[in-house]
């Protein structure tokens, strides 16, 4: 049973473990929306960049004004790709997170089965030596009342 005692404190260490990995996911998780959202926003301005670029060549429009369309759509170009290395970071990140708290749920899971397996154990050989006991009791009774018929 001492040994059960030790591997319930283990199990313990390793929930907390799971619980600190869980947290630590779902940060990632966040970050991960959201440097998502903002390049989905990007996107969405560059967008809105090209349509109005492409207005600005089927009217009248200066030099001046195309070649800030131009020049503003070249950053907004810069900022996506960026914006794109970012979240694939924020994506391996989040993997990674996701797989530190499968091996963690993995380690509680294999400790509750160790802790299981050997109270199921103990009760086994429980049983047994209460088994044992019932039988010598019964064969000390047999013998006392025998030779008394």
């Amino acid at each position: 049973m001492a040994g059960t005692v030790t591997l319930s404190k283990i199990l313990h260490l390793r929930e907390n473990e799971k619980q600190a990995a869980q947290k630590s996911y779902q940060t990632a998780v966040e970050v991960f929306e959201s440097t998502a959202t903002q390049l989905y926003h990007l996107l969405r301005k560059k967008e809105e960049a090209e349509r109005s670029y492409e207005a600005c060549l089927e009217e009248t429009a200066t030099i001046h004004r195309i070649q800030e369309q131009a020049v503003y759509m070249e950053n907004l170009t810069r900022q996506v790709v960026a914006m794109q290395e970012d979240v694939q970071a924020a994506r391996a990140e989040m993997e990674r997170k996701q797989k530190q708290l499968h091996d963690a749920h993995t380690e509680v899971k294999k400790f509750e089965k160790i802790i299981s397996h050997r109270h199921e154990e103990t009760m086994e050989r429980l049983k047994k030596y209460e088994e044992t006991a019932m039988n010598e009791i019964s064969i000390q009774q047999y013998i006392s009342r025998k030779p008394g018929e």
